[in-house]
């Protein structure tokens, strides 16, 4: 029998915060409706499916790696690390193994079993969507966590995003330490 392990992250691009990723196996004795890609759910929605996938699924796990991190490694081999580190996550608190790990996007990282990656994979595999809510709201939190740290930076509303209203602050208050100090924006202020 084929225990599938969907595996999806979020925040690559934001210039300050951790990378997050989620994985999933989904209990099929316990559907739950309407999972899709985080992006396309509202705030609310992924609120609330996120309870609903910690409360049903079989096993699950979240893990980050940090804005330091990713300055250390880069982005993509962060996005990967996250992944592994989710796994081993689940894994640690459920004790439940896959036999089969599908991840969104055009590359995985190395598992030590089969491993496939599925470009749109958020939008195809319940698991895979699964993991992206998981990954988004966990993330979000997060951000919620440095607003109230750093207050003036607006990351309540943006995220971390490169938006207007986070260059603007990142211009005026200068860099945090939870920024991604080898992102070209944050770069260029660091002169």
């Amino acid at each position: 029998m084929t225990v599938l392990c969907g595996i999806d992250e979020a925040g690559r691009g934001p210039l300050a915060g951790a990378v997050y990723a989620a994985a999933v196996i989904l209990n099929p004795a316990r559907p739950i409706a309407g999972l899709a890609d985080s992006k396309k759910l509202s705030e609310a929605r992924r609120d609330a499916l996120a309870l609903e996938i910690k409360a049903h699924a079989l096993a699950w796990g979240i893990a980050s790696v940090s804005a330091q991190e990713i300055d250390e490694i880069n982005i993509l081999q962060a996005s990967m690390l996250a992944m592994q580190r989710a796994y081993l996550a689940m894994v640690t608190d459920f004790g439940l193994h896959a036999t089969l790990i599908q991840v969104d996007g055009n590359r995985s990282p190395r598992f030590d079993l089969p491993c496939e990656a599925i470009v749109k994979g958020d939008s195809k595999v319940a698991e895979i969507s699964a993991a992206s809510i998981l990954a988004k709201t966990a993330r979000d939190a997060s951000l919620l966590v440095l607003d109230s740290q750093y207050p003036q930076y607006g990351f309540a509303q943006h995220k971390g995003y490169p938006t207007a209203l986070h260059l603007q602050r990142l211009a005026e208050h200068g860099v945090t330490a939870e920024h991604r100090l080898s992102y070209a924006p944050v770069k260029r202020l660091l002169g």
